[in-house]
């Protein structure tokens, strides 16, 4: 993959899902942790807005710099403190879920380790961009 592309799938994948946040909030409005403050549907919108403008971050070109670096290394940053802050989310659904017919909480559960794959993801794109940068 080009230097010029790093991060851009994540970026469209965000930007999709940020959009869902939006269309289907009532599914994710019932996974936001009860410790955090204020009604779920506020966390809902405002992870959704996160998303959006994480992706669309990821999707500038190389030369927009914020300091010495660009603003897509900064948003994979942002990607991943995005990921980390709602594996709290992905905790609660597997919980809740346990008790649903089958093969809901296989989908709960295989989302845990899958987000693994999202930090890793983030991190690739990162140290990409720390190189050129």
């Amino acid at each position: 993959m080009t230097q010029s592309k790093v991060g851009r799938g994540m970026g469209i994948m965000l930007i999709v899902t940020g959009i869902g946040h939006f269309i289907f909030p009532q599914g994710l409005d019932a996974i936001v942790p009860g410790f955090l403050p204020g009604e779920p549907r506020l966390w809902t919108y405002l992870s959704g807005i996160a998303e959006i403008a994480i992706g669309c971050a990821l999707l500038t070109p190389l030369s927009w710099k914020i300091g010495k670096n660009s603003l897509r290394l900064w948003a994979a940053y942002a990607a991943l403190a995005l990921f980390i802050a709602v594996y709290p989310a992905n905790i609660k659904m597997a919980i809740d879920w346990s008790s649903r017919p089958m093969p809901d909480p296989l989908f709960a559960y295989a989302r845990l380790p899958l987000q693994f794959g999202l930090f890793y993801w983030a991190w690739a794109i990162i140290k990409t961009l720390r190189k050129v940068s």
